[in-house]
């Protein structure tokens, strides 16, 4: 990554901020691009941006308040920086959310997506990693989803959107000859999670001695994966995308965990039992996910290490040393 001048988009969010820090510690030059929007308190993320500048060498990290919904802004990053590749994270996130604004995410999400690819060709940037999601498979009945697998029944906006920018993404390459890979991420969890994400949520809560609310009877599953291991693929495929043109992969954990067990994980981590309130399940929320990792193991190499115990255990630990539980 030495000679490498990498966009990250999203910088200032979960896994932006440690995709960012990943390519600093490689040597490469960093420039975050994020809009800092009010879904979650901007102050975690004007704190994942001072960590990377306190990490970065001299010149190393630039950030800009960008918005990806501004074609001319998003230009302007561009051509200033000349980036050797994008690594594009930055997108309106959440299920439920989006069935509340479809509009929204489909303009962020999905236009959004169609400008940074547009400033990528202006500037000659043919290296493109793009974040999908696990939530394409929808309620597929298939286990564990695959690749080539079916993927054109969303349940939710958010869905749907992904799913849309995995479309536009293979046009681009077609007409462009970029490289480009989009990853199907699978239930990201860690130091620096979001916190309006059920482990985070679920380990403050319980904490605290509060109440957590549980969708459903608990059987539903994720397979959940650990930041590190996403990042560990992130910057695989970045590397690798040349041989491969346009290719899809998931990156998930490999081991799914009901919503039951991860609670009673939750539980034994922070040492307190935790109060349940039951609610049903929530539209556009899938039944399960569970990642193939064939194609990623095969072709890039990604074997994720963590298990969820064991990531809870840390991501607490750092909750812990925040003096946010």
């Amino acid at each position: 990554m030495q000679d490498q001048r990498v966009i990250v988009t999203g910088a200032a969010g979960f896994i932006g901020s440690h995709t960012a820090r990943a390519l600093l510690e490689r040597g490469a030059c960093v420039l975050s691009l994020d809009s800092m929007d009010p879904y979650y308190d901007p102050a975690i993320k004007r704190d994942n941006l001072d960590e990377l500048a306190a990490r970065a060498a001299p010149g190393a990290f630039e950030h800009r308040d960008c918005d990806i919904r501004d074609a001319d802004a998003v230009h302007r990053a561009f051509s200033g920086f000349r980036p050797n590749g994008v690594i594009h994270l930055a997108a309106r996130a959440g299920v439920r959310p989006s069935i509340a604004d479809p509009a929204g995410y489909a303009v962020t999400n999905v236009i959004g997506t169609q400008h940074v690819l547009d400033a990528a060709e202006a500037v000659g940037c043919g290296r493109i990693v793009c974040a999908s999601s696990s939530s394409v498979y929808g309620n597929s009945p298939k286990t564990p989803f695959a690749e080539d697998d079916r993927v054109d029944r969303p349940i939710s906006p958010y869905a749907a959107t992904k799913k849309a920018c995995e479309l536009i993404a293979h046009s681009h390459h077609h007409l462009t000859g970029a490289k480009v890979a989009m990853l199907r991420f699978f239930t990201v969890f860690g130091p620096a999670q979001r916190p309006d994400l059920a482990i985070r949520l679920f380990l403050t809560r319980v904490a605290a001695g509060e109440p957590i609310t549980l969708f459903g009877d608990g059987s539903s599953s994720r397979d959940y994966t650990f930041v590190e291991d996403i990042v560990a693929g992130v910057l695989a495929a970045y590397e690798r995308i040349d041989a491969h043109g346009y290719r899809v992969w998931n990156l998930g954990g490999d081991h799914p965990i009901t919503l039951s067990e991860l609670v009673t994980i939750i539980g034994e981590t922070v040492g307190r039992e935790p109060v349940i309130e039951r609610r049903p399940m929530q539209p556009g929320d899938v039944e399960r996910t569970w990642a193939d990792l064939t194609r990623s193991r095969a072709e890039l190499g990604y074997d994720p290490k963590t298990p969820v115990r064991a990531g809870i255990e840390r991501q607490f630990a750092w909750m812990r040393g925040r003096s946010s539980v």
